[in-house]
């Protein structure tokens, strides 16, 4: 068994949550890096909840995942063997393991790693990674938010939401966040230091809007969609930005978002910018420059949300996802550190 390397294969598209069903679970010899590759053994897998739209026939902003292939996964691993000068075995690197144990991968396709002893591994494929580069974009080169100004963050005591919502108090801006249930508004207030947060699961979120911002909103920070999307664009100052991070609301069901409010647009000459943290790599250094001292501060409150369970976990991290039970970013761990 220890020289075996199990594999999770998409063999069938669901049409809402991911099951077992949806999988075939195969066991291959560990295998061996050609010139130029790299042998890798994954310790974490990144959960987003954009994987989900991975699984559909249509592309999303990966083409879709080929049916009978390993599925497509966002992995931190070591490097075991290496044919390729600098990533030497003891390497940590993040690329796109998938659902597999092992992997091997051109050396030009890795990300190597330079953790900081101060830092807990996991953050550099989450806080310090994909998430905060996602945060850091939004926030900084979308929403580009200013002093007194009102900013909206939806999600926002997720992996995303709730980095985005510290990012923007450093601006100077305030900033209300937009969570199911009361345990994690009071966390964003109380640790993350919001100005306001908004139950949507409890009471009128459009009478909240208006007596937390009642000038009126400047900019957006967009993860989940649907009716409150709608109840945010309805307030929405003249120009303000609008950084449309996902529609999470929708991922499962494959519903769309209702148009009713994006007259406010045109009515406010406002801007709503989709992004992805792909093209944006040119600003890791810029983010990591910004977040990593927080982190060893202490000032930058985040959870990582780890299922120790290897990849039978995976399903269950995807459902926690979904409901919202996850705290923070989803990771899987497959190994040993």
């Amino acid at each position: 068994m220890a020289n075996l390397n199990q594999q999770w294969r998409l063999i069938a598209r669901p049409t809402d949550e991911a099951g077992r069903e949806h999988f075939r679970i195969t066991e291959e010899p560990i295998p061996e890096p050609g010139p130029g590759e790299v042998l890798v053994r994954n310790i974490y897998l990144f959960v987003p909840p954009s994987m989900r739209l991975w699984m559909n026939e249509k592309d999303s902003y990966f083409p879709a995942q080929v049916l009978g292939e390993v599925m497509m996964g966002i992995t931190l691993g070591v490097v075991e063997k290496s044919n390729v000068p600098g990533l030497e075995p003891g390497t940590y690197v993040n690329g796109m393991g998938g659902w597999q144990q092992w992997s091997v991968a051109p050396g030009a396709a890795l990300q190597p790693l330079a953790p900081h002893p101060g830092v807990p591994l996991e953050l550099y494929r989450t806080v310090l990674d994909v998430q905060g580069l996602t945060a850091f974009v939004g926030v900084m080169d979308v929403c580009k938010p200013q002093p007194g100004e009102t900013v909206v963050v939806t999600a926002a005591a997720g992996s995303v939401g709730s980095l985005a919502c510290q990012l923007a108090k450093t601006t100077g801006a305030r900033v209300i966040g937009v969570a199911g249930g009361p345990e994690k508004c009071r966390w964003l207030v109380e640790e993350c230091g919001v100005d306001g947060a908004i139950d949507y699961r409890a009471g009128d979120v459009g009478k909240r809007l208006d007596e937390l911002a009642p000038k009126g909103i400047d900019s957006v920070f967009e993860n989940v969609g649907g009716p409150v999307m709608d109840l945010i664009l309805d307030r929405i100052n003249d120009r303000a930005r609008i950084a449309l991070c996902g529609l999470v609301s929708s991922y499962n069901t494959g519903g769309t978002q209702s148009t009713m409010s994006l007259m406010q647009l045109v009515n406010r000459a406002a801007v709503m910018q989709g992004f992805l943290c792909k093209d944006y790599l040119h600003r890791y250094g810029d983010m990591l420059a910004t977040m990593q001292p927080m982190v060893l501060a202490g000032t930058l409150k985040y959870h990582v949300d780890i299922l120790e369970g290897g990849l039978e976990s995976t399903l269950e991290a995807m459902h926690r996802i979904s409901t919202g039970a996850n705290q923070g970013p989803q990771l899987v761990k497959l190994g040993p550190v």
